[in-house]
């Protein structure tokens, strides 16, 4: 059904992220890719200089060896990607440089702050230029 499926995970809810995997798989043509991003907030410029120096990085590393882990224990291939930003608009970014035919995005039951200020899922629903499968 999909050639390119890109798959936001947001790693303290790991067990979301290995169900969509599995999902993608389901939902992917043979032959297909699929991409698995993790995007780590973007702190601003006064924040970043009081942190530790090479906390940042430090971060990212472990985002990546915890994003690899899940993959693998998933069973799936999937290139892997981590990035920092604003979360939907990194995933939209990505969305479009790799041509994606299909968003894999997890929502979950929002709060009061979501209706205000909206929550990545719903941002990546009406601004994605491809199809988007949300899940709960």
């Amino acid at each position: 059904m999909y050639k390119n499926i890109l798959v936001p995970i947001d790693l303290t809810q790991a067990e979301k992220g290995a169900a969509m995997l599995s999902v993608a798989t389901s939902l992917a043509d043979a032959g297909a890719k699929i991409t698995a991003i993790n995007v780590l907030e973007d702190l601003p410029g006064y924040v970043r200089a009081e942190l530790p120096t090479g906390l940042v990085e430090k971060n990212t590393k472990a985002a990546k060896e915890d994003m690899a882990k899940l993959v693998k224990d998933s069973g799936v291939a999937a290139a892997i990607h981590v990035c920092d930003g604003n979360p939907a608009r990194e995933i939209l970014d990505h969305a479009d440089k790799i041509s994606a035919d299909l968003i894999i995005v997890a929502s979950h039951r929002p709060g009061l702050q979501d209706y205000f200020l909206g929550s990545t899922a719903a941002r990546v629903v009406r601004h994605a230029a491809c199809s988007v499968l949300v899940t709960r």
